[in-house]
């Protein structure tokens, strides 16, 4: 199993506004520069799912595994012989808002998609976290 996390205090946005931003699926390619497009049908809650079309990559099935409003979600992305776990955290601290986005691959190709999707998420989540912000803050 590999994990990593990435983690972001701020006072620009409410836990509301990163729920909006996240909970409106459709919109996503509007802020995120690395996908082509993201499109859900029906409500944005645990079992259901979307599907993803990153830039230059295969379109993907993502499952909604949990969702608390307001407060993150976590979904899966099944590959080969590996899934891709995706836990969006949004806690209220003291500091401002805590925002913390881990990603887990797990399975016996884990290595291989580490390598050719996972560690490139986490190296664009200090930059996709920042742009994420600053499409929240206006809504």
């Amino acid at each position: 199993m590999w994990t990593r996390s990435y983690s972001v205090t701020t006072k620009e946005v409410t836990k509301e506004q990163m729920w909006k931003l996240f909970a409106d699926v459709n919109n996503w390619h509007t802020w995120d520069d690395g996908i082509d497009y993201a499109a859900i049908t029906g409500p944005f809650e645990a079992g259901n799912h979307f599907f993803l079309q990153p830039k230059g990559g295969p379109k993907v099935k993502v499952s909604l595994l949990k969702t608390v409003e307001n407060n993150g979600f976590l979904d899966v992305t099944h590959f080969a012989l590996a899934k891709m776990y995706d836990d969006h955290a949004f806690e209220e601290t003291a500091d401002g808002l805590k925002i913390t986005n881990t990603i887990t691959v797990k399975g016996l190709l884990s290595f291989v998609w580490v390598k050719l999707v996972a560690q490139n998420i986490v190296n664009a989540l200090p930059k996709d976290i920042d742009k994420q912000i600053q499409v929240a803050k206006r809504l």
